[in-house]
């Protein structure tokens, strides 16, 4: 016979106790039903674990069995509210990369509102750009990742998040700060252009011809923003980004083309089954973002 763990523990709770009637009553059983269980382990070891009927003083082999007994329960209890957390979404370690722009807005609201939830979860979180994270979703890297789509999103699940509009950011003393209305590709056309990875998937041809005239390219939301203060040219960022760049100080003008608009996606692989938590922390990412959206268009 296989010693069961309930044998274990009622043989554990007998021997704190002392007695059997005290031992059933924590136990929830009779005390027919522990003497019973107590019977059947010592039947099994061969050998008795207490030294009387009144099971108040433990064998030689009941104080080792106590012993042993004791250290496993602790380690089969906690391995049990692992796996129950881990099911019910409680405990995990969760991986998520996301753009800068999400990073530093739609993320700290999910984690400020839903931080009960998110109490014993293990999250880490990475920004970086979106080719990167979609790299690392092909290595199987992270669990969630937050970008635009790109040639490398075959074989991921993905669901739009939120459309952010192109501006043009300027420093105050440029030309196009005199106005506050939307921006026309024409009146872009002898600016000089910082282009950027971002700027870069616009599709509308006059502003691949302004990015082929670019003469500097730049990749760090930091550097952009530091050479924009210079004076050194314009940029062409989504208005998120620019947020997340903190362009205080500049001249941010939306761009006339409304189809100007990077599009952000909620990716992951679409062979992974993401755990409980994973889950969980996904549809607060949507959620939040969809109560993000519907405040700044009210």
């Amino acid at each position: 016979m296989a010693l069961k763990i309930e044998l274990l523990r009622g043989f554990a709770v007998v021997a704190r106790s002392g007695n059997l009637s005290d031992a059933a009553d924590i136990l929830g059983r009779t005390p027919s039903a522990v003497s019973m269980m107590l019977k059947q382990l010592e039947a099994h070891l061969g050998e008795p674990l207490f030294e009387t009927d009144r099971k108040n003083k433990l064998t030689a082999l009941g104080a080792y069995v106590l012993e042993q007994a004791e250290r496993e329960l602790q380690q089969f209890d906690n391995m049990v509210k692992a796996i129950e957390g881990y099911a019910n979404a409680t405990h995990g370690h969760v991986r998520i990369a996301t753009v800068p722009s999400v990073a530093g807005s739609i993320m700290p609201l999910v984690v400020s509102k839903y931080i009960t939830d998110l109490s014993n979860i293990d999250i880490e979180l990475r920004d970086m750009d979106s080719n990167s994270i979609l790299h690392e979703l092909s290595r199987n890297r992270i669990d969630i990742g937050i970008a635009t789509m790109g040639e490398n999103s075959a074989g991921l699940y993905s669901r739009h998040l939120l459309s952010d509009a192109f501006g043009v950011i300027c420093a105050p003393s440029h030309p196009l700060a005199n106005d506050s209305g939307p921006v026309a590709w024409a009146e872009l056309q002898d600016a000089r252009l910082i282009a950027n990875s971002l700027s870069a998937g616009i599709t509308a041809p006059a502003s691949k011809a302004l990015h082929d005239r670019a003469l500097l390219t730049a990749q760090n939301l930091t550097s952009i923003i530091a050479m924009v203060h210079a004076e050194i040219g314009i940029t062409i960022l989504p208005e998120m980004a620019a947020r997340a760049a903190n362009a205080t100080g500049l001249v941010f003008r939306p761009l006339a083309d409304t189809l100007a608009k990077r599009q952000i996606h909620l990716l992951r692989k679409r062979d992974a089954a993401l755990s409980p938590a994973a889950r969980m922390i996904e549809h607060h990412i949507v959620t939040c973002t969809a109560d993000m959206m519907q405040g700044s268009a009210a």
